[in-house]
């Protein structure tokens, strides 16, 4: 395995874990490359040990996030394990179960990973009870003890023995405390526990017997100085009475005594960890004078040990001893010396802070996730920071669409919402309220466009008068424009693009708009960077889709992008934000500036994650709110949507398609005016439209040669942006072509994609080779994609693992097409199915489109014969009207 790949964990949206290799930004230790090969082997066999060999590993080799935070929940359950009484005599009865608080605990932690969406506590008991599987499954079949079992996955693993560790408070003032050490009977008859020194006693003379019953205590011995005195002295094997300080030695080494087998029954105090100081910040609790993201909240900052408040005095006064336990208001407390000083220093910047000016609601945002901006010595955990009860209103408001006012989309608006559409609108209308930004995620389907339109129409009538910005990829202006005259005819926008024309403008271009008569700009992200007015433009509101496009802080892009000025700030993605952090931080810092500090200080708190996880959750705390992620298989989702939705994407032909669309035409032209007989005319006709799909598709399919450089296809780049988020969601895709001899570039150029290969079936593949590339695609494995011929493909296929067809040509016979998309949407197929027609704007492909749908209205079913058809029954100048190439807006 190379050095710079690690292993990380994918949840599918089958919800199961599917383990993949990808690049590392360091070099791996000879280690941890041996551990993940070890780890991934066992994946490969495809028994699920895995995740048991995983739960037993060494804690101490370092592993990728996705699966370090996998490794702690297989850990879990085998700590879990390793304590059950008699689990020898248990065996393969057992049943491990985890808590509520642990599950809600490990939700809190984990860290972004490809398919984040789908982890939830259910999740985690399906795992837990597949680990209890395996377990049980396991050790039924093992003829030696469950010691041995263990230690054939890790000697990392050390059974509970029987020997216990107790510590008690006690009421003497010079030595509070209490030690006693014990050991269980062996008899299950007996489970009472005896001293330890009763065992001298019992094994006199067995010193084999006496020697296993003190395995745990000879390994622990080894590395703690203060278990290793007790067993030499012989104090190991008395009831001692011990000073605090004495305790806390003791307290502090308990994990140790654990790992390796001893149970240690201590204070509910200190297993809680409520001894320990702590700063408690409450944020906003009245509504300030006004509302925004600059407002100034309310800030009130405490000191804290354990459940106890205590005054600056009373803290200032525990400095003056050493470290260790101090008693406290009738508790024990923790005193670390060098972590209050710090907690100290903190808590009176918190105080001068809120004295002179309090903090904006950004401001406090920004604290919650980066705490240490107090005092950089001080560790996170050790500031606790909660919001008010306005502040908590208002947030909840924002994690919760239904629960921002209802405010509704403007007049002009002609949409009828669904349900959760509606939301989504009042959602973004209260953030914009509130000048914040926000982020529109929903899944590919679930109408993110129409909702933007029912907010601009509000946000129009609001604002009359200054314009709205809108920066998408090329590839998407013929769809928003489509959108914006179905839904919002009265909005008055301009299309900022090369070979554009308005409506109306007698062909003329104006690179700059009318800014006082324009509601909305469109442009692209590459035209956006040649335009200076645009950045200099106050913008109402500035919408971003596909904004991944600025996920990677460095470009150029990404820059021109940031610099730009607006009111409101808003994203459109299809694609999980939660996968990656430094795509999250590059996101927030376009939507809102300086929420999650610097690119620096980001940096700083994501290395931080790897030795205190608990930073994810406050990670998630800040953002969520300014997420609005639904998903095809929410619960309140699904019955408002279709089984089977159908969206089509108006590619735009690149300037190398475009010359061979016009020349063809041209030559068409001539050659059907020299046509006299009507044979001749519709053979002619026929192979023309061959011919212009070929173009349409990509321009090396016409003229036979080249590499199909994507970048010379506009349905290549738009299925390149489909697919990029198909793969981001570790979903499936179908694509379908009319032509054999495109089905091997595109799965060629699909594999660059989603980086690693897929089935391709068309009418020369034999029998069996098919066979086996459908139940490739079948299997549980991930196998993103595959490539049909539309006959070949289109009857007697069962490919129910896709949820997305793209039908990257037309038939123009929607029977045709409706056979092949039923190759995924069948019997079988539990998730809705999303139906992607790729139809290049301005050509023949939108013409017949437009023929077919308007032959449907008309005659209220599947019409009989296809769009070839209804073309050859054209004369010549209708014909001629029909194919010319119409660029620019409709």
């Amino acid at each position: 395995m190379e050095k710079n790949r690690e292993l990380v964990v994918d949840i599918m949206p089958t919800r199961t874990l599917s383990l993949a290799w990808e690049s590392s930004g360091t070099r791996l230790g000879k280690k941890q490359q041996r551990l993940n090969s070890d780890i991934y082997e066992r994946y490969r066999q495809g028994d699920k040990q895995w995740l048991l060999f995983l739960g037993c590993c060494d804690i101490s080799i370092p592993l990728s996030p996705s699966l370090g935070f996998w490794r702690g929940v297989g850990n879990l359950f085998v700590e879990k394990l390793k304590t059950v009484p008699d689990i020898e005599e248990v065996r393969h009865r057992v049943n491990i179960e985890l808590s509520l608080e642990e599950l809600e605990e490990l939700v809190d932690a984990a860290p972004l990973m490809t398919g984040m969406e789908y982890l939830d506590r259910k999740l985690l008991v399906e795992v837990a009870e597949e680990l209890n599987t395996v377990f049980c499954r396991e050790i039924e079949q093992f003829n030696s003890s469950v010691g041995d079992f263990f230690h054939e996955f890790s000697p990392h693993v050390h059974l509970a023995g029987r020997v216990y560790f107790h510590l008690v408070e006690n009421r003497d003032r010079e030595f509070p405390f209490q030690f006693l050490a014990t050991y269980a009977a062996e008899s299950k008859s007996n489970q009472k526990h005896r001293r330890l020194q009763y065992a001298l006693e019992e094994y006199r003379n067995r010193d084999d017997e006496l020697l296993e019953l003190l395995t745990t205590v000879h390994m622990a011995a080894k590395k703690s100085p203060l278990l290793k005195a007790l067993r030499d002295t012989g104090e190991l094997f008395h009831h001692l009475a011990w000073s605090a300080d004495e305790a806390y030695d003791f307290l502090r080494q308990v994990p140790l005594f654990e790992h390796y087998g001893i149970v240690c029954r201590i204070p509910d105090w200190w297993k809680q960890k409520k001894t320990r100081s702590k700063i408690k910040i409450q944020l906003g609790t009245s509504q300030p004078s006004f509302v925004g993201s600059a407002s100034l909240l309310d800030f009130q900052a405490d000191l804290y040990f354990g459940d106890n408040p205590v005054s600056l005095e009373e803290a200032k006064a525990l400095l003056s001893q050493s470290s260790g336990l101090a008693r406290l208001k009738n508790r024990w407390i923790e005193v670390d010396r060098e972590r209050l000083e710090a907690l100290l220093k903190a808590y009176e910047k918190a105080l001068v802070l809120n004295r002179h000016r309090g903090l904006t609601m950004s401001e406090a945002l920004q604290l919650q996730l980066h705490p240490e901006q107090l005092n950089p010595d001080v560790e996170e955990t050790d500031i606790e920071i909660a919001r008010g009860q306005w502040l908590e209103t208002v947030m909840a408001n924002l994690n919760d669409p239904g629960r921002a006012p209802a405010t509704g989309p403007g007049g002009g608006f002609s949409a009828e919402l669904r349900h959760y559409q509606q939301k989504g609108v009042n959602w973004l209308l209260f953030l914009d309220d509130l000048g914040l930004g926000a982020c529109l995620a929903d899944d590919m389907g679930l109408g993110k466009t129409v909702q933007i339109l029912g907010f601009l129409s509000a946000v129009t009538e609001k604002s009359p008068g200054k314009p709205s910005l809108l920066i998408i990829p090329a590839s998407l202006i013929s769809n928003w424009e489509s959108e914006i005259q179905r839904f919002l005819t009265g909005l008055r926008y301009h299309i900022v693009h090369p070979g554009y024309t308005p409506s109306g403008a007698a062909g003329k271009r104006r690179k700059k708009p009318d800014l006082a008569e324009t509601d909305l700009v469109i442009t692209t992200y590459a035209i956006a960077q040649r335009h200076k007015w645009i950045s200099e433009v106050q913008w109402r509101c500035l919408i971003l889709d596909e904004a991944q496009a600025i996920k990677n802080p460095g470009t150029k892009q990404t820059r021109c992008v940031k610099r730009m000025t607006a009111d409101t700030r808003i994203t459109m993605t299809g694609t999980p934000i939660e996968n990656r952090l430094g795509d999250l931080w590059s996101l927030f810092d376009f939507l809102n500036p300086g929420l999650l500090g610097t690119a620096k200080e980001f940096k700083a708190f994501s290395a931080q994650l790897k030795k205190e996880p608990s930073g994810y959750k406050r990670l998630k705390q800040v953002v969520s709110p300014f997420i609005l992620r639904r998903m095809k298989t929410d619960r309140a989702i699904v019955p408002d949507l279709p089984e089977k939705v159908e969206m089509k994407t108006f590619p735009q032909l690149t300037k190398q398609q475009v010359v061979l669309y016009q020349d063809f035409v041209d030559d068409l032209e001539q050659r059907l005016e020299a046509s006299q007989e009507d044979i001749q005319r519709k053979g002619l006709i026929l192979s023309s439209l061959i011919k212009f799909k070929q173009i349409c598709n990509h321009p090396d399919q016409y003229l036979g040669t080249g590499a199909f450089d994507p970048e010379e296809s506009g349905k290549f780049l738009r299925l390149k942006e489909l697919c990029e988020t198909i793969h981001a969601k570790r979903e499936r895709v179908l694509v379908f072509t009319q032509f054999k001899e495109i089905t091997a570039p595109l799965a060629r150029f699909l594999e660059t994609v989603f980086h690693q290969e897929g089935p391709v079936i068309h009418g020369s593949v034999p029998v069996k080779k098919r066979k086996a590339a459908i139940e490739l695609f079948q299997e549980k494995a991930y196998v993103p994609f595959m490539v049909l011929s539309l006959k070949a493909g289109g009857t007697g296929l069962n490919l129910t693992r896709a949820n997305h067809v793209i039908h990257f040509d037309r038939w123009w016979n929607p029977a045709v097409e409706d056979q092949a998309t039923d190759r995924a949407f069948r019997i079988g197929q539990k998730k809705g199915v999303l139906v992607h027609k790729f139809i290049t704007r301005g050509t023949i492909e939108e013409k017949i489109d437009m023929m077919i749908d308007k032959k449907k209205t008309l005659s209220g079913q599947v019409i009989s014969h296809s769009g070839e058809d209804l073309v050859t029954e054209l004369d010549n100048s209708r014909l001629m009207d029909m194919f010319r190439l119409k660029l620019g807006g409709a």
